[in-house]
């Protein structure tokens, strides 16, 4: 399959949500973070992200390059809400609809969707390793692909272990270009404790697997 006819389509929703209590105000943060990616990732979108039966999202990417730092972005724009992701690369079969990417279909939504019940299945399953975001593209790359996801379960397993503390440094740190001075002046700490905050959290080692799994996305169109 070559690299001009791929897309990476991004499939999402927001786990327990009929359990929430106050869905007006998460339906307007919803908007306002879709809204954010739109904006901020123009370039990279084929088809603009858009929320899907109250609950969910999709959105179409021209490539590999941003799929990571959008996702991450949606997420932390999200939080305490928790999410999943089905990412799928790979062909459509209708024309491009730039502005409701529910009328495109194709391969790709198809491993988007797949990915989205995969992790609805091992959620239920519990004794398989679990992850909120799954990837597949073709079988030609299964392999490959089997590996990031292995990566992005051991992120999903760091990540559970933040504390609200940790999160907002964290958030803050990504804010401030990954500068701890900066951080720390932003939020009006001693970069020692910015320091702590990033080591207890092993934000390094995820943030390293979460560079990995980005790279190799963006080498299968070069």
């Amino acid at each position: 399959m070559s690299a001009t006819n791929m897309y990476v389509a991004v499939i999402g929703d927001i786990i327990d949500s009929r359990s929430l209590n106050i869905r007006n105000q998460y339906q307007q943060q919803f908007k306002e973070t879709l809204a954010y990616v739109n904006t901020t990732y123009h370039a990279d979108i084929a088809s603009r992200f858009m929320i899907t039966l109250g609950d969910g999202f999709q959105g179409l990417l021209l490539n590999g390059n941003n799929v990571m730092n959008i996702v991450l972005d949606i997420e932390e724009k999200m939080d305490p809400l928790r999410l999943r992701f089905g990412i799928g690369i790979g062909e459509v079969s209708t024309s491009i609809a730039a502005e409701n990417s529910a009328e495109i279909d194709g391969p790709v939504y198809h491993y988007a969707r797949e990915m989205i019940e995969n992790i609805e299945h091992k959620a239920i399953q519990r004794s398989q390793s679990q992850s909120n975001m799954m990837i597949y593209s073709t079988e030609a790359t299964l392999a490959e692909d089997n590996l990031l996801n292995a990566i992005l379960s051991l992120c999903t397993a760091i990540k559970s272990k933040w504390s609200d503390r940790q999160k907002e440094i964290i958030r803050a740190y990504r804010a401030n270009e990954n500068n701890q001075n900066k951080t720390a002046q932003a939020l009006n700490i001693a970069q020692s404790s910015v320091h702590r905050a990033l080591h207890s959290a092993r934000y390094v080692t995820y943030a390293t697997s979460i560079t990995t799994v980005s790279t190799v996305l963006k080498q299968r169109w070069e």
